[in-house]
């Protein structure tokens, strides 16, 4: 089971640092790792249309816009989007919609409501490390690695180095995830069960 600690100090023995006690250690390489953390993970995420982070919900336009033209529903991403899947016009995502905009932290169509199907970096879904599979969680520690190498070591080799783990290590997640896909992908059944029981966005 994957956690904080243990990414950190992965990436750490990956960049050849000396690991961390505990995540309140006063020392530089925590204060660096803290900083980029929330990026880091975000941008694994965003990688992938990953299972284990996909969430189901309904969501309805917005009453209080109204556009000038084009699409009359404007529906407002939720906070822990990262990365669309799909979007339906039905609860059991079997019709797609096919007539909408994606723009900055807004969809719109003419259907309302809507269901949408995303990556979620909620605490729930892809926040939680514990849901995180040991494919994912090794492209995550390389990913940290690479990103705070250069400043914790001022080596140009190990950058490129870790940049070639860190694709290879997307790929092997990516093929272990896509094993776990139905066809056509269907909505996770515990997913779409806390979705229904009140996990959704507005």
């Amino acid at each position: 089971m994957a956690t904080k600690l243990g990414l950190y100090n992965a990436a750490l023995t990956e960049i050849g640092d000396r690991q961390l006690a505990s995540l309140a250690e006063n020392r530089e390489p925590r204060r660096v790792l803290d900083a980029v953390y929330d990026d880091v993970v975000d941008d694994c995420l965003e990688a992938g249309q990953w299972n284990f982070a996909i969430r189901t919900v309904r969501l309805d336009a917005d009453p209080d816009v109204t556009p000038g033209f084009g699409f009359t529903k404007v529906f407002d991403k939720p906070d822990d989007w990262v990365r669309t899947v799909g979007l339906s016009t039905d609860p059991y995502l079997s019709t797609a919609l096919a007539r909408y905009a994606d723009e900055a932290g807004i969809w719109a169509a003419d259907e309302d409501p809507i269901y949408v199907r995303y990556v979620s970096d909620d605490a729930a879904w892809g926040g939680d490390l514990t849901r995180w599979p040991r494919s994912f969680t090794r492209f995550a520690e390389l990913s940290l690695a690479l990103r705070v190498v250069e400043r914790l070591t001022q080596n140009a080799s190990k950058s490129e180095v870790l940049a070639r783990a860190v694709r290879t290590a997307r790929r092997n997640a990516l093929n272990k995830d896509a094993m776990n896909d139905a066809t056509p992908r269907r909505p996770p059944t515990g997913g779409w069960a806390r979705a229904r029981a009140g996990s959704t966005a507005r």
